[in-house]
């Protein structure tokens, strides 16, 4: 065994945890049997949702047996957010994001050799339970004053939306996950964001009061950026991990695109590099960040790990491929739209439109007299060959697969034309 907890505080995962000297004891003596849980509250699981499924694996690695529970039940009901009642999703709905959500996490986990992954879900336990049952066996364990402690529900009741009693209750059952948990497997520790504090401990303490034994809980910080902003939002929405949601092409931009002040930070939560790999990319970033080989690496393990080998290579390509680095022709068409998805679009007529229209159709130059200049200095690229004649017209050779002409200006000003009549 690994000093699991060491390297989990190195790489900036530990937030709170229960008795911290006896969670590292029980985890220096043996396996542990740990569960972290996922509400199917969306079709997908988002990159905040990674750290967790992240750290479960380091737990795995360092020998721990991991349960990965994807709550068919709870998702049911939602955690209480700061502000205004979830919208509550179709049973067949949330049944189908529970699918979709344990296909994203399956490959992340192991699931053969001694610490073999399962995945269970909540729905097993508790679609079976009574009103009856459940407010007797459960529900008498559960103090009031307790409860609406919780920051969440004590915001939330002094709101003027207010709480709902589904929304109250959720504790209960995330409680009630834990304990069923150490019941049918012999879960000892459950892991979570930050923000699940509370529910954590429900857990703990039910199974306090209920069996009479010491179980353990551990947070993870909330991930954020260096300059305040959110993290896991970029100017398309949130950051999934499914490639239909986000494409793989922009998963790995997202990372690419990732700050000087945030990028070390990241590669220690989100890739499973050593402290000597990641110390030689943090001098990289001090000494040669115009490079940006920490951002390089971070977006290609990331892609990796989420997408497969080959969807990161294919977009690494298409990455290199927009600025001439690689073929573009070589790039599939879905590659290419992808990659093509976020840039300045125009359109023109094939066979009529010259270089010098591309460029103003594209946005890149406004004016035709502009236009003729960048041409005549050298600035101007179609398809990464630069234009010698600006009165050349756009034939079918042109197109890309995918019917578009990717349209260049200088080093770093990209756009794209779609021409009338393109397949």
């Amino acid at each position: 065994m690994t000093d699991i907890i060491d390297e989990l505080q190195w790489r900036g995962l530990v937030a709170q945890t229960t008795d911290e000297a006896a969670l590292r004891a029980a985890l220096a003596a043996g396996p542990v049997t740990l569960y972290c849980g996922f509400d199917p509250t969306a079709p997908s699981l988002h990159i905040g949702n990674l750290v967790q499924v992240l750290t479960v694996r380091r737990l795995q690695d360092a020998g721990h047996r991991p349960l990965a529970l994807v709550g068919g039940a709870t998702g049911l009901i939602g955690d209480p957010k700061m502000a205004g009642e979830r919208t509550l999703n179709a049973p067949d709905v949330v049944a189908g994001w529970v699918e979709r959500i344990r296909r994203q996490i399956e490959p992340l986990l192991r699931f053969d050799g001694p610490s073999a992954a399962r995945m269970v879900n909540n729905l097993d336990w508790t679609a079976p339970l009574s009103a009856i049952d459940f407010l007797r066996d459960i529900g008498k364990h559960y103090r009031l004053g307790t409860m609406l402690a919780k920051d969440t529900v004590a915001r939330r009741l002094h709101s003027e939306q207010g709480i709902s009693f589904t929304e109250f209750s959720y504790q209960i059952l995330q409680g009630m996950d834990y304990l069923e948990l150490h019941r049918r497997h012999g879960v000892t520790l459950q892991t979570g964001g930050n923000d699940q504090w509370g529910n954590l401990l429900s857990g703990v303490e039910l199974i306090r009061k209920v069996e009479g034994t010491e179980v353990h809980a551990l947070t993870t910080p909330l991930i954020t950026k260096a300059d305040g902003t959110k993290f896991g939002k970029t100017e398309s929405g949130t950051v999934w991990l499914d490639p239909e949601m986000t494409s793989p092409y922009a998963f790995y931009q997202f990372w690419l695109n990732t700050d000087d002040a945030d990028v070390v930070r990241y590669l220690k939560v989100f890739t499973f590099r050593s402290r000597a790999e990641t110390e030689d990319l943090a001098t990289a970033v001090r000494e040669r960040p115009q490079a940006r080989q920490a951002q390089r690496a971070l977006a290609a393990d990331v892609t990796t790990l989420v997408h497969g080998a080959a969807a990161a290579e294919r977009v690494q390509r298409a990455s290199r491929a927009l600025f001439g680095g690689e073929d573009l022709r070589a790039l599939d068409g879905q590659t290419l739209r992808d990659a093509v998805a976020e840039l300045p679009r125009g359109q023109v007529r094939l066979g009529e439109a010259t270089m010098v229209d591309l460029l103003l159709a594209s946005g890149l130059e406004r004016g035709r007299s502009a236009a003729r200049r960048t041409i005549a200095s050298g600035g101007a690229y179609v398809n990464n060959a630069k234009v010698q004649d600006e009165d050349r017209l756009l034939e079918p050779g042109d197109l890309l697969n995918g019917g578009v002409v990717l349209v260049r200006k200088g080093r770093r000003s990209l756009a794209v034309v779609d021409a009338d009549g393109a397949a």
